[in-house]
């Protein structure tokens, strides 16, 4: 932002130097990046941060100056006498697009004489770099950098039908710019049109078809409200920037707008003659009411380690425009003022009393207690989930919650209602709340394998969005970790059983076999304890993994957190050690092919009881030749602990015998050998 020493004199008084004043402005959040001299005029080049858009015009500066200084601001008061016509007979304003545009307002002046502006106008906008045009346009932009809001003026007599309408871009719709280039708009872009067609890009730059010459007699002031995203991305898109554009996208003051098109019109008035007709047209003439931020005086002093006292602190917020509602011993009720939309929380006056109040006086040894924070259980399991994916050598990844929907379409475990969807893109061509983490990490893992990292190992903690079943209910936010490796079926289930354990979930899971939309059905399960669905694994079926190209076969998980906190046990519990020795047993037993090993596992718990210390599945075989047609040989082994003596030989192997005899009753086994 380039302020001129001179034009700031306008507002404030200056007694100090400049070196003192841009220490000052430095120490105080506006980083002074240099000071040049222009034509015998001082300017300083200040860097304002996104939250202060209030300091992107002289006066706003002047008013940073007014509070550190203690000074007055001498802010102008614009009255334009107006004539007998009324604004809003002579032209109509229709607002389609609110979320894009919360507030248009238009004045109109007649008979004006465009011609050169004089010489102090020109000097103070070639101050700051900005070149003459004519006399209207040159007070638009002398308008902008006092106060910071962009204006616009067109020529009325170039308005097909007397009206402006505020609405979408119509799609491939085009509009040739005042830089002279023409740009292609989408529905996303929002646009200034009249009856027939697009004269402006809402926020960013105007039209050519309606600017103002040297023939031009009679204006149209725009003065609106147009919302930082739509600006923003518009801009980006048409690589179309501007200072208009900078100022939107950091948010304007609401009340400020229609101070700006009055002290527009007046100094039209005064330079380019004409009349200005009665009133103005506004799309939103009532304001939304401020919030008010409570302050604790005792925060203060916890926060800054130093003692500010409280009429200092009253005195601060007075100074910056806060209006104080009602206020006792122990807390102060204030309304921040209009042009401070970054000040929404207690510990934002909090910051703004330290930066006015000084930060050197703060001393650096100044103790500040701090209260020992613990972790909420979420953090503690998420830890301690980062630690097994991380060290099984699975890389954690970030990816956006709104994602295309054919890339949503993809893999779709827990509902197959019809996903939501938001009114605008958040991303290029990303509309869709996601129903799984999974699409996203398949989609960055074809991605990186684009990029040559074929074997990108991806899991991510993050919400997904189940759409809610009826038509107008909120969506199940619902907390998941998800996963896509390039190691086989048993390997990713043996690192999800690995990450239960470490949450300190002692029942085993029950398995079963299932359909998931996306992945293979003879390699797809789901897990459930005590009933509760905790989660999927399962191997990508052969389309979705042909479509997109991904060279290894691709096995994912998805995991219900909150599902799985529900049983967790994050802090390990003491458990008493046997003494004694534990005796292992070998089983080889045959059983049908569609025996799974987690029911015979049950059964061979069932069997032996709390003697059971472990319990390993070895290998399976199969040999037609000698079991027969669909059987297998699943081999196991028993490890038996008792936990008051030690196990005999015979107690073993009457125990090995229980287990056999339980697992030929559940499920027809035979015990080979």
């Amino acid at each position: 932002m380039l302020v001129s020493w001179n034009w700031l004199r306008r507002y404030v008084d200056l007694p100090m130097t400049e070196p003192e004043l841009s220490e000052r402005l430095s120490m105080t959040g506006l980083n002074h990046e240099g000071t040049e001299v222009v034509d015998g005029e001082t300017v300083i080049d200040l860097e304002v941060t996104s939250n202060r858009g209030d300091c992107l015009g002289h006066i706003g500066v002047a008013r940073e100056i007014s509070v550190l200084y203690e000074l007055p601001l001498r802010k102008p008061q614009p009255e334009p006498a107006e004539g007998s016509g009324k604004a809003s007979g002579s032209i109509r304003v229709t607002n389609v697009f609110s979320d894009a545009c919360p507030r248009y307002t238009a004045r109109v002046i007649r008979g004006v004489k465009v011609g050169s502006s004089p010489d102090w106008l020109v000097d103070a906008l070639r101050a700051v770099g900005i070149g003459s045009v004519n006399n209207v346009v040159d007070i638009t932009n002398f308008v902008l950098m006092e106060c910071g809001q962009p204006l616009h003026a067109f020529d009325l007599a170039k308005l097909a039908g007397d009206e402006i309408v505020v609405r979408p871009a119509r799609p491939e719709e085009e509009i040739e710019a005042i830089d002279h280039k023409t740009y292609t708009l989408d529905p996303e872009m929002c646009v200034i049109a009249d009856r027939d067609r697009a004269v402006a890009v809402a926020g960013v730059m105007g039209g050519a078809s309606t600017e103002v010459t040297e023939s031009t007699t009679d204006l149209l002031i725009e003065s609106a409200v147009f919302t930082p995203l739509s600006v923003r991305r518009t801009a980006r898109k048409l690589k179309l920037h501007s200072p208009s554009s900078f100022r939107f996208e950091r948010r304007v003051d609401p009340q400020g707008v229609d101070w700006a098109s009055r002290r527009c019109c007046e100094l039209i008035l005064e330079i380019a003659g004409g009349t200005l007709e009665q009133g103005v047209v506004d799309t939103e003439p009532q304001l939304p009411a401020a919030t008010n931020v409570c302050l604790r005086l005792a925060q203060v002093e916890r926060v800054l380690g130093v003692k500010v006292p409280d009429d200092e602190i009253r005195k601060i917020l007075t100074a910056l425009g806060c209006d104080e509602q009602t206020a006792d011993v122990d807390k102060i009720h204030t309304c921040p003022p209009s042009w401070r939309h970054d000040l929404t929380r207690e510990i934002d006056l909090i910051e703004e009393i330290a930066r006015i109040y000084g930060y050197e006086k703060i001393p650096d040894d100044s103790p500040i207690p701090v209260a020992a924070s613990q972790k909420r259980p979420f953090d503690e399991a998420v830890s301690k989930i980062r630690d097994v994916l991380v060290g099984s050598g699975i890389s954690e990844a970030m990816t956006p919650s709104v994602v295309p929907a054919d890339v949503d379409e993809l893999v779709s475990p827990w509902t197959d209602r019809q996903p939501l969807t938001t009114e605008t893109a958040l991303l290029k061509g990303a509309k869709t709340l996601r129903r799984s983490i999974l699409p996203s990490l398949l989609d960055s893992r074809h991605a990186n394998q684009a990029a040559s990292g074929a074997d990108a190992e991806l899991f991510e903690v993050a919400h997904i969005y189940v759409p809610p079943a009826e038509v107008d209910g909120l969506p199940e936010e619902q907390y998941c970790v998800a996963g896509v490796s390039g190691q086989d079926f048993y390997q990713v289930k043996g690192i999800v059983e690995t990450l239960l354990r470490r949450l300190g979930i002692a029942a085993v899971p029950d398995v079963r076999q299932v359909e998931v939309h996306g992945l293979d059905k003879a390699w797809s399960i789901e897990l459930t304890i005590a009933g509760e669905l905790i989660g999927y694994v399962g191997q990508l079926c052969p389309d979705v993994q042909k479509s997109l190209k991904l060279e290894k076969t691709t096995t994912c998980f998805e995991l219900n957190l909150d599902a799985m906190l529900a049983t967790a046990h994050l802090v390990p519990q003491f458990r008493s050690v046997s003494p004694f020795p534990s005796v292992s047993r070998d089983l080889n037993l045959v059983v049908d092919e569609a025996i799974r090993w987690v029911d015979l596992a049950a059964s061979v718990r069932a069997a032996v009881g709390p003697v059971l210390a472990d319990l390993k599945y070895v290998e399976t075989y199969r040999d037609p030749a000698k079991d027969g047609e669909g059987k297998k040989r699943i081999l196991m082994s028993i490890d038996l602990q008792s936990p008051d003596s030690t196990l005999t030989n015979a107690q073993a192997d009457a125990m090995r015998g229980d287990v056999v005899d339980r697992c030929n009753a559940d499920h027809g086994a035979v015990l080979l050998g």
